[in-house]
């Protein structure tokens, strides 16, 4: 995915004004919403498949809505609205078998290749 920042500054985006910014059914699933300093928050919303690749920055998922399994690092587990989901800086993630409203918040922070833990 390409990071393109279209971002308005604000302090408050609620989940139906970042669902309104993605493209029609046909363009990209995902648009930046936000963005301060280190931190890049995006919507995301896949259809039919994820074809994420490891990300260069540490990333947070927040489920906004619907539900479907997380795949992380050759490990599955279910996801739904409210969960809270990591993913460090260079590790295969993705969502599957996702339900048809899923969308998630996701946020980028810090440099390139992760925090140091």
């Amino acid at each position: 995915m390409s990071r393109t920042t279209t971002a308005t500054p604000t302090h408050r985006i609620t989940p139906g004004e970042a669902l309104a910014r993605l493209p029609g059914p046909d363009g990209e699933r995902f648009a930046t919403v936000f963005t301060h300093g280190t931190l890049l928050a995006e919507i995301y919303a896949p259809r039919g498949h994820d074809p994420q690749q490891p990300h260069s920055r540490d990333e947070i998922y927040v489920v906004i809505k619907g539900s479907g399994t997380y795949y992380y690092d050759g490990h599955r587990q279910p996801c739904r609205a409210g969960d809270f989901l990591f993913a460090p800086a260079g590790v295969v993630h993705r969502f599957e078998d996702f339900s048809d409203d899923f969308a998630v918040w996701v946020f980028f922070y810090g440099p390139e290749g992760g925090e140091a833990t």
